[in-house]
């Protein structure tokens, strides 16, 4: 199973942490585990590129952990507040995508979020 973290402050999403594998599939041919490697991917690249802005992502392959935050989310780290609400409405985004993903996929993947 995956579970996946999200991490807000202050009503603002920042960043998710994946764990685990979903085991929806064999290794090469899991199409829920590709999903959830498509779109991280296009969060990371959306936030670097699209909005030039500052995120640390980790990648643990052994431990098959992701960790991804863009504290440019936050308005304790930037004044730009548009492009606050816009990377934090990518992550609150990936948050509700993957939610509508448990309905169908409940065995293989768990979404929650934290407030810190």
């Amino acid at each position: 199973m995956t579970k996946v973290k999200f991490f807000r402050r202050d009503g603002y999403y920042y960043g998710f942490e994946e764990t685990g594998h979903t085991g929806y599939g064999e290794a090469g041919d899991d199409v829920l585990c590709a999903a959830l490697s498509a779109m991280t991917m296009l969060i990371i690249n959306s936030i670097e590129i699209s909005y030039a802005a500052d995120v640390q992502y980790e990648v643990d392959d052994g431990a098959t952990r992701i960790c991804v935050k863009c504290m440019e989310a936050l308005p304790d780290y930037s004044t730009d507040e548009k492009k606050q609400f816009a990377i934090s409405g990518l992550f609150q985004g990936y948050f509700f995508q993957l939610n509508d993903l448990t309905e169908e996929y409940y065995d293989f993947l768990e979404v929650e979020e934290v407030e810190e």
